[in-house]
């Protein structure tokens, strides 16, 4: 959990405004997440973070007072795997979690092609056990250890995406078009 937690987001104040170059900062290093899952299959899912997080960048950068936000497919993932949601007959295998996050976060974005390249590579999703290793850096740490960190990371993380969606209600900015 060590990759997660050096990068933690900042608690938010009371009043609810996120500071977007923080956020800018913590989020730049979530897609290194990715490696953890350990197939290069889920290099296109990391460039599209990267790629999404330095477009934001980069219009942030021309007016920071103007522009922020994100998607939340992390936390829904991170968080079914510390509910402990999983595949009763592959109690180790973390397709349930991860289709929960991108059904949850991101399918309504895709379109056909776009969803049966991430049905494909949910064949390559790595075993939980080899997740949370490859997530906790080589630390010698058990997996509720990993776990609870896990939980700890999406405190922040969790109060921060709701209020970017809140923003994004109030702004009326959805997105309705397909990739």
């Amino acid at each position: 959990m060590a990759l997660l937690a050096e990068h933690l987001l900042k608690p938010l104040p009371a009043d609810k405004q996120i500071e977007t170059g923080p956020f800018l900062e913590a989020v730049s290093h979530l897609p290194p997440f990715f490696d953890c899952l350990g197939s290069p299959v889920f290099t296109p899912i990391k460039a599209d973070i990267s790629g999404n997080i330095t477009k934001i960048k980069a219009v942030y950068d021309t007016n920071p007072a103007k522009f922020r936000t994100l998607q939340n497919i992390l936390e829904v993932f991170l968080q079914s795997i510390c509910d402990g949601e999983r595949d009763e007959n592959h109690p180790n295998l973390i397709r349930v979690n991860a289709t929960k996050a991108y059904e949850m976060a991101l399918k309504k974005y895709h379109g056909w092609i776009v969803q049966k390249i991430f049905q494909a590579a949910l064949y390559a999703a790595p075993y939980k056990s080899d997740f949370l290793k490859a997530l906790s850096k080589g630390q010698n740490v058990t997996e509720e250890e990993c776990l609870e960190k896990t939980r700890l990371f999406l405190v922040n993380f969790t109060a921060t995406i709701d209020v970017i969606y809140e923003m994004y209600t109030k702004m009326n900015a959805e997105l309705n078009y397909k990739v």
